[in-house]
């Protein structure tokens, strides 16, 4: 076999490689290994249905929320009903990991330790909210601690590391003893220390100081917020810590 013939060869195996990872790549969507599962790690989406999901305040899911190509979407081109989602289960100390990806000025949230009761008409009124968000066309793109990635009015994430619409984002929520984490497509974007002095003093001086019951539950549901525009989850796992 000649030079040419080698490179030829070489380069078609390649490119047969690649196209062999890609698909492994997309058939792991929604999947743990098995390190994973000895690891303590558990899937909140199946990727086929919304088993281990409701509607908050609700016994099933909102009809706009919906499986599509191995991800959940919030679609509100049909109507329906909304209402943001929630995990069955509740979580106290929690790795929790996802990817997102959000609509043209779309605005959404993860939202953690929500405590649901009907006294509480959203999940926001109790949980705190990792924030995602069209940094470029959203309507609430005016403050560094609304950007996507932020920990919503208390605590801004760098927006340089976080994707353009239309591209996937991979985040963690880090929460044990109340020390809380967040990270960006790998990168370190928040930390802070929640219930001590100066978590106090940083909720004061937020739009969450109306509510005296915000961020006081130590254990709660996860939520995908429902904040009118299409959006889509995927990869959804959690660790007890």
């Amino acid at each position: 076999m000649n030079q040419s013939m080698f490179s030829k060869a070489g380069l078609l195996a390649c490119i047969l490689f690649l196209g062999a990872l890609s698909a492994c790549k997309t058939q792991q969507l929604n999947t743990l290994s098995h390190r994973e599962k000895r690891s303590g790690w558990q899937l909140l989406f199946n990727g086929k249905n919304l088993d281990g999901w409701h509607g908050y305040l609700m016994d099933k899911p909102g009809t706009m929320w919906k499986v599509r190509d191995s991800a959940i979407m919030l679609d509100h081109t049909d109507g329906g009903t909304g209402g943001d989602l929630v995990t069955n289960g509740e979580y106290e100390n929690f790795d929790l990991q996802l990817d997102w990806k959000i609509s043209v000025t779309g605005n959404s949230g993860i939202i953690f330790d929500v405590h649901e009761d009907p006294k509480y008409r959203e999940t926001y009124l109790t949980g705190p909210e990792m924030q995602v968000l069209d940094n470029v066309k959203a309507s609430d793109n005016k403050k560094k601690d609304h950007l996507a990635g932020s920990l919503y009015d208390l605590i801004p994430c760098d927006p340089s590391t976080v994707h353009p619409t239309g591209q996937w984002n991979h985040v963690r929520v880090l929460l044990d003893k109340g020390h809380l984490t967040f990270w960006m497509n790998g990168k370190k974007v928040v930390e802070t220390q929640m219930w001590d002095a100066a978590w106090d003093k940083l909720v004061a001086g937020s739009k969450f100081h109306r509510w005296k019951e915000f961020a006081t539950y130590h254990k709660g549901h996860i939520a995908l917020q429902n904040h009118g525009h299409d959006v889509w989850y995927r990869n959804i796992r959690i660790r007890a810590l």
